[in-house]
Parts: C-alpha cells; structure tokens; sequence
C-alpha cells in the first residue's frame, strides 16, 4: 500500500512556505527604499556592514542563536517549522536581493512608495505564514522564553527585545530611521487583519 498524503497539512506548509517568501520579499523592499526596517533587519544589516556575510546569511546565525538560547531559558524545543523559518526566511532574502529586481529608488517619493509597499507585503507574509498555526518561530520562541523566565507581560518583553536589537543594530551601522517606527506602530493592527483573512480562506477550502 503507498503512503497516504495528508492533503491539509501539505496546504498548510505551503502556506507557511510561501509566506515566508512574501514576508521576506517585503523585507527586501524595506530594505531598498533606505527608510528604516524592522528592528531585526536593523541588526542583520548592522553585521553584515561591520563583519561581512550577507544579511540572510545573518538572518540565519542570528535564528540558530536565539533558538538556542530559548532552550537554555525555558527547555523550548525547536520543531520542523522554526527549522524551516530560519533556514528559508534568510535564503528568500538573499535570493530577492540578489536577483536585484527591486531597484533603489532615486526620488524620496518613490522610496516612501516602495517603503509602504513592502509594509503592506510584509503583513501579508506574516499572516500567512501564521496562519496554518504549525508552530512559533525562533523569535517568537525567544520572547515567549523571556516571558516564562522573567514573569514579563508579553509586550514588555517584546518591546524590550526589538528595542534591544534595534540600538544593538544602530550601533553597528544598521538602518534606523522613522521606517523602523512606522513598522513597530503599523505591524501588529496590520497582520490582525491578515491572520483572520487567510485563516478563513484556509478554512472554508480544507476545514
């Protein structure tokens, strides 16, 4: 007899697949128009100009350590998809930056566009990769260590960590600038939009 294929969880990865590239096609436009990016994005790109290797490549090594790290705080095992969002979240920004068909923006009006856009795209991507529920990813895992270990509210502990990151980033170089804001203001009412629009579309085709 072959093995039968379990139809609703192939969807799900999909999913969880394809928005991990979308989210990090947004990333990648953050990154051109030169307004400011996500706290994360702030360090990778703050190491990648101060110790070389690409910013995916970052994206990665910074992934493994916090994967580690939430294990050592609060004994969180990393499942398949933490695995797969650190490998695939990294190598979908690379591949995007280095196919170079998001061009820079010349005129400050175009990088506002380009910058909007990629917000928008990246809230797409978050929810759908959130939104077949397979597992948190090594950030969210590490802020949901923090907050086991510390006894932390989750957006105390949240805030704490992006905050962090983003001076640790700055420091070394990285982007930030009112972007960086725009994207810590506008993400989460965004993707509480986005998480419900694909769980239902997910829903009504495979229950």
């Amino acid at each position: 007899m072959g093995t039968k294929i379990n139809r609703p969880l192939c969807v799900r990865y999909f999913m969880f697949m394809l928005g991990l590239a979308v989210m990090a096609l947004g990333s990648c436009m953050a990154i051109q128009a030169h307004l400011g990016v996500a706290p994360w994005d702030v360090l990778n790109i703050g190491l990648t100009k101060t110790l070389g290797l690409t910013v995916g490549t970052w994206s990665q090594l910074i992934g493994l350590a916090v994967i580690i790290l939430s294990y050592v705080l609060a004994k969180i095992k990393p499942g398949l998809p933490t695995a797969l969002n650190v490998i695939f979240f990294g190598l979908f920004i690379d591949i995007f930056l280095w196919l170079g068909f998001i061009p820079e923006p010349v005129y400050i009006y175009q990088r506002i566009l380009l910058f909007l856009a990629g917000l928008f795209v990246m809230t797409i991507g978050i929810g759908m990769y959130i939104s077949p529920r397979l597992g948190a990813g090594p950030r969210d895992s590490f802020m949901l260590a923090l907050n086991e270990r510390m006894g932390w509210s989750i957006q105390k502990v949240r805030m704490s960590i992006e905050l962090t990151v983003m001076l640790l980033g700055g420091l070394l170089g990285g982007p930030v600038s009112i972007g960086t804001l725009l994207i810590a203001v506008f993400t989460g009412p965004l993707i509480q939009r986005t998480i419900p629009f694909w769980e239902n579309l997910m829903s009504k085709q495979y229950g």
